[in-house]
């Protein structure tokens, strides 16, 4: 966890100036290439991710309630956003992200934030991994300058025809896939190689850059980026009729899939972006109000759904960002970029750009998680994980979302018999210290009532968790109540767990003892 340091506030503009304005051009440098592919990947024009990357960063960055969060476009929604335009066209996108950032801003005014953190990470992180396998086999076949297929299984079925397509020498393909390879070598090798001295320069850059000069230098042709001769005039608001289909139950249904999954990710992006500093707690509601402003924004303007982003937030953190001032300068720099060297981008070949993705969603499909939540949770968890990403892949994102909701609600059932968590708090027990006495069960259920009753928590040397009429901790609440523990020992505190025996005593000591992180996406 990264410290800040103790600085009076009279004086902490210059000092805060001199880490935000470095680390924005940190993120800068890794939200350019990824607004673009992620772009190209949602079907849609890429200078419309860079709009949403402007917006994230000037309007949302102001408005945050995560200060060090950074904004934009997000890979975990390209598959659903492709899939969108391809069916109701690029037209209706606006109208139903302006009503998804409606839907986030009504969640937000009914401080209904806090909820979202009860989603089991088994079916977010099973979410991504889906969502990382579609992303690869789609993007194998940008990367040999074909066109992706509707569904992540036709694009599976249509992988031996694209390697027919290569191997008999159609087009340049040859050339497109040295591109994509040369660039994954390059990012990979990057990350794992760099100099100390230049460790915030990101692989995502390097990767691009040699893709880039590769297919300059070689005189390759292979498919660049398409890029208008006037990017800000090319964008206008939706007509009369895209406002007029937005009453449909498909358009609706669309809106509430996009701000419920965009939600979730912003917020559990915000939760891991606290776990990295000790600076100022994400507020969740006014962090889904600001992004519901955002889509609102994107939407209007043409740009594409955004969410926290978590790559970019912990760039930002790593790159030594203070204040919120790092992503809203970051957004200005894009904003900067796209007015005056637009004719940068048109020199950027799309297969370079699908190697970016690639190792995305190969990073996001990786079991890392699945390991992870089966070591610490067990069997169950795990094959939760197993079926939301498998029902991911071969259905659509919604469904697998509802399943894996499902099979966590079945899993907690058991647990809820023996009675719904209940929290007691003893300010003045005998030992003098603050004690908060748990019974029942405690699963995602009840995790807002019990993040609060652990937030308002006394802060001073020490602080008791009573476990003696405790029968069940989830890993949804286990993983909340780690993160609490691990910010209360950076503050000072000592986080001890009294009372009890068993399993569950040893699951709970274990969750509040330093230990390595978990996989990050």
């Amino acid at each position: 966890m990264r410290r800040f340091p103790a600085l009076p506030l009279p004086a902490s503009l210059a000092p805060s100036l001199a880490r935000d304005l470095p680390a924005s051009f940190v993120v800068f440098l890794v939200a350019l290439p990824l607004c673009m592919g992620i772009a190209i990947a949602s079907g849609v024009p890429p200078e419309r991710g860079l709009i949403t990357g402007i917006i994230g960063g000037i309007v949302v960055g102001m408005l945050a309630g995560s200060p060090l969060q950074v904004s934009g476009p997000a890979a975990g929604l390209a598959v659903i956003v492709f899939e969108f335009v391809r069916t109701h066209g690029l037209g209706m996108l606006g109208p139903v992200l302006v009503l998804a950032g409606v839907f986030q801003l009504a969640a937000g005014a009914l401080r209904v934030g806090g909820w979202f953190r009860a989603i089991s990470p088994a079916v977010v992180h099973g979410m991504l991994a889906g969502i990382g396998v579609l992303i690869v086999l789609a993007q194998i076949h940008v990367l040999a300058d074909g066109a992706p297929q509707a569904g992540g299984f036709d694009n599976l079925v249509a992988i031996p025809a694209a390697f027919f397509n290569f191997v008999s020498g159609s087009g340049d393909r040859t050339g497109a896939i040295v591109v994509g390879l040369v660039t994954i070598a390059a990012m990979i090798g990057w990350e794992r190689f760099r100099p100390a001295r230049l460790r915030l320069v990101p692989g995502a850059l390097i990767g691009v850059l040699a893709g880039t000069i590769l297919a300059v230098a070689g005189g390759l042709g292979v498919k660049r980026v398409e890029v208008p001769e006037a990017i800000l005039s090319s964008l206008s608001l939706p007509g009369a009729a895209e406002w007029a289909r937005l009453s449909e139950p498909a358009m609706i249904v669309m809106a509430l899939s996009l701000a419920v999954i965009a939600s979730a990710e912003s917020l559990l992006s915000a939760s891991a972006v606290d776990r990295m500093h000790d600076g100022p707690r994400t507020q969740y509601n006014r962090e889904l109000g600001a992004q519901g402003i955002g889509n609102v924004l994107c939407g209007l303007a043409g740009g594409l759904p955004m969410t926290g982003v978590i790559v970019r937030s912990s760039a930002n953190v790593q790159a030594g960002a203070m204040t919120r001032a790092s992503a809203v300068m970051h957004g200005t720099w894009i904003l900067v970029f796209l007015l005056v060297l637009p004719w940068v981008l048109v020199v950027v070949p799309t297969a370079s750009l699908a190697g970016i993705l690639v190792v995305t969603g190969w990073r996001l499909a990786s079991p890392a998680h699945a390991r992870h939540l089966l070591a610490r949770y067990g069997l169950v968890t795990a094959a939760i994980w197993l079926a939301t990403l498998v029902m991911v892949v071969v259905t659509d994102l919604l469904t697998g979302v509802l399943v894996g909701l499902g099979l966590s609600l079945l899993q907690a059932l058991p647990a809820l018999r023996k009675g719904p968590l209940r929290i007691e708090r003893d300010a003045a027990p005998a030992a003098g210290v603050p004690e908060l006495r748990l019974a029942g069960s405690a699963t995602f259920l009840q995790l807002p009532h019990l993040n609060e009753a652990l937030e308002e928590a006394s802060q001073g040397k020490a602080v008791r968790l009573g476990v003696d009429r405790l029968h069940h901790v989830d890993h949804t609440c286990l993983e909340m109540i780690a993160d609490w523990a691990a910010r209360r020992r950076a503050s000072g505190t000592r986080v001890e767990v009294v009372g009890g025996s068993g399993r569950l005593r040893e699951t709970l000591a274990a969750a509040i003892k330093p230990a390595s992180p978990a996989p990050a996406h």
